[in-house]
């Protein structure tokens, strides 16, 4: 799988809403970012559940995900024990099943850049030898949301 760096749910999300505060954020991080991008299916649940039935959006959301910016990492049942594991190491946040399938998949395809808006929890996570996140983009300039 060739993927140059994770995305979360919040620029997918931010991405395809121009009224949200990180849209113009998110706009200027994505075009520095190499594509694709590695998500997973729980990264996309929350995606459709924000979006809602916004019938125009869902139809955004599917150009995007069709447009090859966007490339899914399997979760399958061996990844559950790891998955367990990550949530119990972080039950002090507490970490989500999405958030969790994006630490897994950034140790299992050493990947250390996330597309995320979620600064409180990936300045948490850590991945192989103890080492932070690069997150993009950078310092948040407006109130964080998940």
């Amino acid at each position: 799988m060739v993927a140059h760096a994770l995305i979360d749910t919040g620029p997918i999300v931010a991405l395809l809403r121009r009224d949200d505060p990180w849209h113009l954020a998110c706009r200027a991080a994505l075009e520095q970012l190499r594509t694709p991008l590695l998500t997973s299916d729980a990264v996309l649940a929350e995606v459709f559940h924000f979006l809602g039935g916004d019938s125009s959006r869902l139809e955004a959301a599917w150009r995007f995900l069709r447009s090859g910016t966007v490339t899914l990492g399997p979760i399958t049942d061996a990844d559950l024990p790891s998955l367990d594991a990550l949530m119990g190491q972080y039950q002090d946040r507490p970490m989500d099943f999405a958030d969790a399938t994006l630490v897994h998949l950034a140790h299992r395809e050493s990947l250390a850049t996330i597309f995320t808006i979620d600064h409180d929890d990936f300045e948490t996570y850590r991945i192989p030898g103890g080492r932070r996140f690069r997150m993009v983009p950078g310092t948040p300039a407006v109130g964080r949301r998940q």
